[in-house]
């Protein structure tokens, strides 16, 4: 006999099901599963950092269920840094900090590729110090910069 209270699970997009892929290949996650966990997570958190134009630009772009995750979060009042953001999902999940930057640098990795660099450019401005590296891209700490600016590169203040 069938259970009949048992939800039934909708499948995902093709285009999820694709950076579901990505994920578990560039973080050589052992399970599906296990890097659906990390996109979950590490998206909700960048959704409780990111806001304005370049949050709804980067939803448009990620598949549907991604965006969803990222969008059901409310921006918080306290931007973090990338470190601090890196802690944070940490102590939400009690994964030791190299996992928890493991997870991010895996999950950026696929959103790095459906933001496209125009728009990853606009978002690392936008974000404070310390992500740059999160998505694989060079950062600069430096005050100021005179000529111009290196392709790539974020610069912190």
């Amino acid at each position: 006999m069938s259970d009949h209270s048992a939800p039934l699970q909708q499948p995902y997009g093709r285009a999820y099901e694709q950076m579901l892929e990505k994920v578990r290949y560039d973080g050589a996650y052992p399970t599906r599963e296990k890097a659906e966990e990390a996109v979950r997570l590490v998206l909700s958190g960048l959704g409780r950092q990111l806001t304005g134009d370049e949050r709804a630009e980067l939803a448009g772009r990620l598949p549907v269920e991604a965006a969803r995750i990222l969008t059901a979060q409310i921006p918080g009042t306290q931007p973090l840094g990338g470190w601090a953001f890196v802690k944070d999902l940490a102590a939400r999940t009690g994964a030791s900090l190299a996992t928890t930057r493991w997870d991010t640098g895996s999950v950026f990795s696929a959103v790095a590729a459906h933001a496209g660099p125009e728009l990853l450019t606009r978002i690392l401005r936008q974000l404070p110090c310390g992500y740059a590296l999160l998505f694989g891209r060079a950062e600069l700490t430096q005050a100021r910069i005179d000529g111009p600016r290196l392709s790539g590169a974020t610069v912190c203040r």
